[in-house]
């Protein structure tokens, strides 16, 4: 099992930038991908990007390529979310979640609690 807990949400003026970060407690970390979605209130939660386990297999959801970069440090059981070019449609809550350990990243079976993005223009 693995706790997920994010940080690095906040308010920033569209064009700026932000650093999301997961911190992961458990031994199954480094073996398991990574990923971050997004919600805003009545809509589904969305998939925005994730990360296999050893940091070379990427994926992005086509709104966010070019502006968004996932990277993971095993050794220190976090994954980072790096945000640039903010739009105010980027403004949702960011999960961290957990998936497996194969070539299909899921299933997402652990969530943190959540940060919240908000982008003014």
């Amino acid at each position: 099992q693995v706790q997920l807990v994010e940080s690095g949400g906040g308010l920033v003026q569209a064009g700026g930038s932000l650093r999301l970060s997961c911190a992961a407690s458990g031994r199954s970390f480094s073996s398991r991908a990574m990923g971050w979605f997004r919600q805003v209130p009545g809509k589904e939660r969305e998939f925005v990007t994730a990360i296999g386990w050893s940091g070379r297999n990427t994926r992005y959801a086509d709104s966010v390529k070019g502006r968004f970069t996932i990277s993971r440090d095993n050794a220190k059981n976090t994954v980072y979310l790096q945000i640039n070019s903010l739009k105010p449609e980027d403004t949702a809550v960011y999960y961290c979640a957990a998936g497996g350990s194969g070539a299909t990243l899921g299933p997402w079976t652990n969530w943190g609690q959540g940060t919240q993005v908000t982008v003014s223009s």
